[in-house]
């Protein structure tokens, strides 16, 4: 398939290329895993041209066993899920933060697959194509509020969506609402920080 959009050559913002939906909060629930995967879902369809929000709570309440809704989950395993079945909007299945029974299975948005990506250089060089899905240690994040972040180990807790690389620093999309962070983005020294280049993929199609 022809892409129908421009890829940068320097630094890159997908924010600022149509690239990326708005930011979510998934409250106290533990689904950060099916924000980062309809994340990347919706950041693949933006950037073909066609603007989708997808239900995180759909993937809560019917993507398990492989995930445990508000108790945790892969993204990976998440699209997995969304390959299989399709995936309903937001309007169709509304977010609670909460666990629930699942209501409806699947739904219209389609997704051929997932590819994991391996290693902060494939990281680099990928983001210049579309956002990325990644999972980071996000145990020291609850007070971050500016500039560029270094103060996290690797024990991974957490999955977010990678939207670019600005000023060498990686550019990170979290779920946390627009109340945190840098308006809901947090930036990371470039390198493995917080584990970012450990587990990473897409959604294809």
């Amino acid at each position: 398939m022809t892409e129908n959009y421009e890829v940068p050559n320097a630094d890159v913002d997908w924010t600022q290329h149509g690239g990326v939906s708005p930011i979510k909060n998934q409250g106290q629930c533990g689904s950060c895993w099916a924000f980062s995967a309809t994340g990347v879902a919706e950041s693949w369809s933006y950037l073909r041209g066609r603007k989708v929000d997808l239900s995180e709570q759909q993937l809560v309440d019917c993507s398990k066993p492989a995930n445990h809704g508000c108790n945790g989950g892969w993204p990976a395993r998440a699209l997995d899920y969304v390959k299989a079945n399709g995936i309903a909007s937001q309007e169709e299945y509304p977010y609670t933060a909460k666990d629930g029974t699942c209501k409806q299975q699947g739904g219209s948005f389609k997704i051929d697959g997932y590819a994991s990506l391996i290693g902060c250089a494939t990281l680099s060089s990928s983001i210049f194509l579309r956002p990325i899905s990644v999972t980071v240690d996000a145990t020291n994040w609850s007070t971050y509020k500016e500039g560029v972040f270094s103060g996290c180990g690797n024990q991974i807790n957490h999955a977010v969506l990678l939207v670019g690389v600005v000023g060498g620093a990686w550019k990170i999309k979290n779920s946390w609402s627009t109340s945190w962070g840098e308006s809901g983005f947090i930036r990371l020294a470039s390198g493995n920080t917080c584990g970012v280049c450990s587990y990473a993929g897409i959604a294809v199609n």
